[in-house]
Formats: structure tokens, sequence, C-alpha cells
């Protein structure tokens, strides 16, 4: 334990001398370093090894085969498993009181959290945006998975009845269909867009599986089991970092403050975006609708036209047929007529032949 404690106070050291010199602001927020990295890892304009700062809205992409572990200014843990995208949107902090707000996304892959400080003090501090909903933490330590289809997420630990007095972790699975409360070790949930977080249920062997093969290729050092002399050592390097970096405790509040406001106006904005989104969507929507409508009305006429078409060419053919069947007929009668006229007339000359020679024998 005592190795381990003494490599991430290492770590602290190896970055407090390079962030002496930088003037830590809104803009560029140090939140965390790198406390291990297997693979390959890297933001959008750098790759990552261990010991580096991490910053504020920093996108972290894990390759294939790939994690690395975050140490947060708080004492938060975040390992990020293979194939993954992890964004750090929210990060707002006060060593002095350990106040403060923790908010990542999870785009892609796999994210496990073990809390800090900041979700000691209040466990309802810590939120983990993924693509169907949110992850409420409670003080715990979590994982979740991303893929095309779905979230699931695993509650990993302490429980009610804890033998260690720690107070029992839980994660809210919630979105806008409704929640589900996860407050039993080794617990998960599924959700799937559109539709409300399924109940919490036990793992099964083969979805653990699932969980621990994301994260086999990271080797994870946890704080666990460190006394409270120790962890306080580590607060005070902590706090030295933030000294070092050319902020006393005023400037700490003013920054606190300044962070708590920009995450507003950022929520704001994003409520505006989705209205003007959802505005722009039903409007959308609506001349669809329009046009859809346009073109069956359309179709219907054509169809119509068609159909008075067909009908007049059937009309028509009915009549020449019709025409031809009289025509025909008027023929046939014609040649009856004909044919009768000359019966009647060899019947007339046979009977006027016979006469004449009845007449000529009485002679």
């Amino acid at each position: 334990m005592k190795k381990i404690l003494s490599f991430l106070v290492g770590l602290i050291f190896t970055f407090s001398a390079a962030t002496a010199a930088e003037k830590v602001n809104v803009e560029k927020q140090l939140i965390g370093i790198i406390g291990a990295v297997s693979g390959t890892i890297k933001t959008n304009t750098r790759e990552l090894k261990t010991g580096d700062k991490i910053y504020l809205n920093e996108t972290i992409l894990a390759g294939k085969d790939s994690g690395t572990q975050i140490l947060l200014l708080d004492q938060s843990t975040f390992s990020i498993g293979s194939d993954s995208e992890v964004v750090m949107d929210t990060f707002i902090y006060d060593p002095a009181t350990n106040e403060g707000k923790i908010v990542a996304s999870v785009k892609q892959g796999s994210l496990k959290v073990i809390s800090g400080l900041i979700s000691k003090k209040n466990p309802d501090s810590l939120t983990v945006e993924v693509p169907e909903g949110t992850l409420g933490s409670r003080g715990t330590e979590f994982q979740t998975m991303v893929s095309k289809t779905q979230t699931s997420t695993l509650l990993i630990g302490p429980g009610k009845n804890n033998t260690l007095g720690l107070r029992p972790g839980a994660v809210l699975v919630g979105n806008a269909q409704g929640s589900t409360l996860l407050n039993n070790p080794y617990s998960i949930s599924t959700m799937k867009k559109g539709k409300a977080p399924g109940q919490a249920r036990k793992i099964t062997k083969k979805q653990l599986k699932k969980f621990k093969k994301k994260m086999k290729t990271l080797k994870v050092a946890k704080l666990t089991g460190a006394s409270k002399d120790e962890k306080k050592e580590i607060r005070k390097k902590i706090r030295k970092e933030l000294k070092d970096a050319g902020l006393d405790k005023e400037e700490i509040k003013v920054l606190i403050k300044d962070n708590i406001k920009k995450d507003k106006e950022k929520k704001i904005a994003k409520k505006k975006s989705t209205k003007k989104k959802k505005a722009v969507k039903k409007k959308s929507t609506k001349k669809k609708k329009a046009v859809k409508k346009k073109k069956v009305k359309k179709k219907k006429v054509v169809k119509k036209k068609k159909a008075v078409k067909k009908k007049k060419v059937v009309k028509k053919k009915k009549a020449v047929k019709k025409k031809k069947v009289k025509k025909k007929k008027k023929v046939v009668k014609k040649k009856k007529a004909v044919k009768k006229k000359k019966v009647v007339k060899k019947k007339v000359a046979k009977k006027k032949k016979k006469a004449k020679n009845k007449r000529r024998r009485k002679k």
C-alpha cells in the first residue's frame, strides 16, 4: 500500500514543478493526472503517458486493448477501458471543504468510477452521462459499459451491510422515461434509447466476464486501505499543487464561483439548444408531413386521372366492339335477307314453270 501511495505522491510531485510555471484558468483547468497507462491513450491533440496532466473538457480516447486510470484532484479514480471515449465535462472542487461537482460523459466503451472526497462530502455530486440517460453516483464504486444499442451499469459496492463501516453506495440509473436505483453490490441495469432503464437484477457470470474484459488491459492502482494520516498527506500535496499553480484560497474560491457560473451558463445554453433543436425538428416534421400529404394528394389525383382515362378507354373499346357486333349482325341479316329473297324468287319461278307446264298439258 505504501509503495502505491509513494508512486501517487511521486506523480503529483512530477507535474507540480511544471504547473508552477503556468497559470491555471477556466479555459485550461487542471483536474487530475494519468496514474496508469496501458496501450494507446490520447486526447484530440496529444498522446498521454503516466504522469501527464488532464484538463477540463478534454476527450480521453482509449484504443483497442488499451486502458488508463485518471486520478482526480479530489482522489476520485476514473478507469477507462479499451475502445472508449470519455469527456470530463465539469470539475468543481474546493480542497478546503471538499465541496464540488463532477460530470463526465461516456460516448462509447467502458468507465469504472471509484468516488473520492467530493462524493464523500455530498454523495449526489458525481454524475456520468451516457447516450441513453444519466448515472447518478451516491458515493460508491461502479462501472458502466456503452455499446451501440445500449448502456449497462454495474454497482460494485460497498453494500448496505458492509463490515468496514463504510457508507452504503448506490447508483441511480435514469432517463426521461424513468429510473432504477442500484443499491445492492453486483446488481446491474440496462438502458436502451427511448425506453426506461431495466429493473435491477443480479449480474450473471457471463455479464461480469464482459465487464472485466473491458478493463483487463489496465492494472488499477487503488487507495483502498490508506490510513487517515496518509489520505491527509495526499490532500496536502493536492493543495500544494494548487498553490504551486499560483492560486491562493481567495483565487480558488473565485475559480470555483466562475466554474459554477460557467456550469450554469452551460446548462442554460444546452437547454436553449435542446429547445431550439426540438422546435427545428417539429418544424421539419410538420414540413415533411405537409410534403407527404401533398405527395399523397398528388398520387390520388394521378390515380383518379388514370382511372378516368382507363374508364374512357374501356368505354371506347366496348363501343367499338358493340359497333362491330352491330355491323356484323347487319351484314348477317342482309345476307340472310338476300338468301331468303333468292329462295322466294326461286320458289316463284318454280311455281310459274309448274303452272306453264300444266297449261301446256291441257292444250
